[in-house]
């Protein structure tokens, strides 16, 4: 059985609409390209003709695993969120007590994550480290470049 994925409203949708931009614009270019390749004559030396059919089958696989990455994905409601722990679309804010930083992260999905964003995965250093994590409490995460202690300073929605 495939695993769940756990996903805000807005990560959901944009899943849809990928896949959707996917089916009705990328699928009839790729088929477009194969079609002009194909006016081109013999197709045993095509190399424009093999290159947009591995276009249209690695395309295809994509849409595939997005499909089905779908299928098993459930939303999650924020409303309904324990915020007496750190759990998944939790905003957090926290004391790099490191370099003394305040900063603020949104624990998501892994396919939601965006760091540009504040949004770190759940299955990142970070995101595993503050899982279950109280305000107040000093989590040590190791990341790359060595031990981080963190404290919890506020847990939201």
């Amino acid at each position: 059985m495939a695993e769940l994925n756990y996903l805000s409203k807005e990560g959901f949708d944009n899943l849809k609409k990928e896949i959707e931009r996917l089916k009705s614009v990328e699928r009839p270019r790729i088929s477009q390209q194969i079609a002009d390749a194909r006016d081109k004559g013999d197709l045993s030396e095509n190399a424009e003709y093999d290159a947009a059919k591995e276009a249209q089958s690695l395309m295809e696989l994509k849409i595939s695993q997005l499909e089905e990455s779908l299928a098993n994905s459930r939303i999650l409601d924020s409303s309904t969120l324990d915020l007496s722990k750190v759990g998944i679309l939790s905003k957090v804010r926290l004391m790099n007590k490191k370099v003394n930083k305040e900063v603020i992260y949104t624990i998501v999905a892994e396919k939601e994550a965006n760091l540009k964003e504040g949004k770190i995965s759940i299955k990142s250093p970070i995101g595993k480290g503050l899982m279950g994590k109280k305000v107040g409490e000093i989590v040590d995460v190791q990341v790359p470049a060595g031990i981080v202690p963190f404290e919890i300073l506020e847990i939201t929605a």
